[in-house]
């Protein structure tokens, strides 16, 4: 076999086997940053449910407040 082939061929091994290394090590780093998006939006989903029950609790306890500043005011 000529040498030119010989070392043509290897380079394209050679090319094949980066560029498949790399595709594979882009994947893997594409699913660890969508794993990390998908936990981050799971959380702001736990807080978003959790919002209106402060809410309406904030809602009591400002109520409470006020009823306890007009008994005060009484005094």
């Amino acid at each position: 076999m000529n040498t030119e082939i010989i070392v043509a061929l290897l380079a394209l091994v050679g090319t094949l086997a980066g560029s498949g290394g790399g595709v594979l090590v882009s994947s893997k780093l594409t699913n660890y940053r969508l794993e990390q998006l998908e936990k981050r939006v799971a959380e702001h989903n736990n807080y978003a449910r959790r919002m209106p029950v402060v809410e309406e609790q904030m809602k009591n306890l400002l109520q409470r407040v006020t009823e306890l500043e007009r008994l005060h005011e009484r005094e």
